[in-house]
């Protein structure tokens, strides 16, 4: 042999040198996916129902006067659970990323792309919503076909107008739903019931985004799980041989053979596989799960349903496609809990557990307290030294506040430039203030004090700043 050894291609594995919805000459496949029934996809609709009523319901649920969550970008205000965040509370939300990218990272290569198929929002709205009205409008898969392959008759026109015409309703409302979330809900309220000319910028932004969720869910569809989101082509390098995923066990599966009744399949050398191509029709990107785990695969389970339904039609054993690792295959072992999944799994609790924990209790109130910029200590009478400081208070909450500041030391005094300060809600504020104290109370050029804030007469925050003097 030379240098180089000629390849040999594997005919089996041709599925892999493009995605299943790209014909050869580059134009796509559309999926025409079969209507799924079954136990799992029961469960699935129950689990996206509740998840659509939470994401339509949340933003007009209000949570001691704010709405329950807000994501205004333009004004670096956001709402999490009905607590207040500014830019100053941007450091949780870099843990919070860090703590989502650390998520998925592990969940994958645990769980598999069980996210995709269950939670996904894009998924929830396809499979759940807009394929659900195209079932009821223009038939299954199969009427499906025949309308679109069909003349512009009639029946064509009313059912891909009335089809259409509900899709851009939907998207409509999904998309001031999200606006709900960046806006809120009394803002948007405001511009729904305002003259529609007082609002005609917001008014074409907001038809560019339905149009634009419009055309995701009638025309890219599942190419958006395929092509566009990046979670699909991570999983090549998360997912591992004990990663739980929809799999087909070739080991009872092959060799496919159609059923014959009264047969017995394993005295002939033929597997459990009836090749009814049941799972291949009723998969929504429009891959055979049987050539194995492809980035195509949502998880959505579809096809378990599908070939459960079928074995038990022949009197075959559930499960020839189920959740399961490609070890599970090969050694013919359920899911166990292993000591790296144990870890894995303790780990994304502990992330959680400690976002949620800052969520909670980070503070209604921050305030910080510098040395006036271009200042030093100024010697007084009485041997009494002399600071000037600056402090930036931010109010999270809604209520007004008078504040006071108090000196927590034996000995010492401090004045507010300004008696009558107010600190609005909402508000930031940045004031002055002086502290004098003995010169004998100065260890070494400096001394550590707190500062107590007083808001309404009751403590709201503490905070320590360093007093500096001459050294002695």
């Amino acid at each position: 042999m030379g240098e180089f050894e000629e390849f040999e291609e594997n005919p089996d594995e041709t599925y892999r040198d493009s995605i299943s919805t790209i014909n050869e000459d580059g134009s796509r496949v559309w999926v025409y996916a079969k209507k799924p029934k079954g136990k799992l996809y029961n469960y699935r609709k129950i689990l996206s129902y509740f998840f659509l009523l939470l994401l339509f319901g949340l933003p007009h649920i209000k949570i001691g006067g704010e709405q329950s969550f807000l994501f205004n970008i333009l004004e670096r205000k956001f709402i999490i659970f009905g607590k207040i965040f500014w830019p100053q509370d941007m450091f949780i939300f870099a843990v919070g990323f860090i703590v989502a990218v650390i998520f998925i990272v592990l969940f994958t290569i645990i769980y598999g792309r069980l996210f995709c198929g269950w939670v996904c929002p894009q998924t929830i709205f396809m499979e759940m919503v807009f394929r659900r009205i195209e079932y009821k409008i223009e038939g299954d898969w199969t009427h499906q076909k025949k309308l679109n392959k069909g003349p512009w008759d009639w029946n064509k026109i009313w059912r891909k107008t009335l089809k259409h015409l509900i899709f851009w309703i939907i998207s409509f409302a999904i998309a001031n739903t999200f606006l709900a979330y960046i806006i809120g809900t009394d803002e948007l309220w405001n511009i729904q019931t305002d003259p529609l000319g007082s609002h005609i910028g917001g008014l074409i932004a907001i038809l560019i985004f339905a149009t634009a969720f419009y055309l995701v869910f009638s025309q890219l569809r599942e190419q958006v799980c395929t092509t566009i989101c990046p979670y699909g082509r991570l999983q090549g390098v998360l997912l591992d041989e004990d990663s739980m995923v929809v799999g087909y066990d070739h080991k009872r599966g092959e060799g496919r053979a159609k059923f014959k009744k009264n047969e017995d399949r394993k005295a002939v050398g033929k597997g459990d596989c009836i090749d009814c191509g049941q799972c291949v029709h009723v998969c929504p990107t429009g891959i055979d799960i049987r050539n194995g785990t492809q980035l195509e695969c949502i998880n959505c389970t579809a096809c378990m349903d599908a070939c459960d339904h079928i074995m038990d039609s022949v009197g075959l054993e559930k499960g020839l496609i189920r959740l399961v690792s490609e070890k599970g295959i090969e050694t013919r072992k359920k899911f166990e809990w292993t000591k790296r999944v144990k870890a894995y799994t303790a780990l994304l609790v502990a992330l959680v557990g400690v976002l949620v924990i800052l969520l909670f209790t980070r503070s209604d109130f921050q305030a910080v307290i510098l040395r006036q910029r271009g200042t030093t200590y100024q010697m007084g009478e009485g041997g009494m030294v002399r600071n000037i400081f600056e402090i930036n208070l931010t109010n999270k909450t809604k209520k007004n506040y008078k504040i006071e500041l108090k000196l927590d030391y034996p000995i010492g005094d401090l004045d507010l430039v300004v008696n009558n300060l107010i600190l609005h809600g909402q508000e930031e504020l940045k004031e002055r203030f002086v502290l004098r104290l003995p010169l004998s109370e100065i260890n070494n050029g400096k001394l550590k004090v707190d500062i107590v804030v007083l808001g309404n007469g009751n403590e709201i925050q503490r905070v320590s700043t360093k007093f500096i003097g001459p050294m002695l």
